[in-house]
């Protein structure tokens, strides 16, 4: 069994590898934050990232069966609209799968 000095040397180590892995990110940015490559990444990738799972999500979707992709279709659709009236993320995602989630107890 370990003594106390082993088991606080541990710790100790643990927490520093804790906190370099989480400043770490920090660090970075800063050296890159003015390049061009990561202003073009901030302006894209949260729409691209956002295709990516609406994509995935509807690739499983059976249309031959009913109902035919209804559900999704208008969850994403609600979901599109809710956000280009409002400008809300937490209202879009509500919306969006609230209108899902009452059409597949519906249909």
């Amino acid at each position: 069994m370990p003594d106390a000095g082993q088991v606080l040397l541990t710790l100790l180590v643990i927490f520093a590898v804790t906190y370099a892995l989480r400043l770490a990110p920090f660090v970075a940015l800063r050296r890159v934050r003015d390049s061009a490559v990561v202003d073009h990444l901030a302006r894209t990738m949260p729409l691209g990232v956002m295709a990516i799972l609406v994509v995935y999500t509807l690739s499983t979707v059976d249309l031959t069966a009913a109902p035919h992709g209804l559900p999704e279709l208008a969850g994403v659709g609600v979901t599109a609209a809710l956000h280009l009236w409002r400008r809300n993320a937490m209202l879009s995602i509500i919306g969006g799968t609230g209108t899902y989630m009452a059409l597949v107890a519906v249909l």
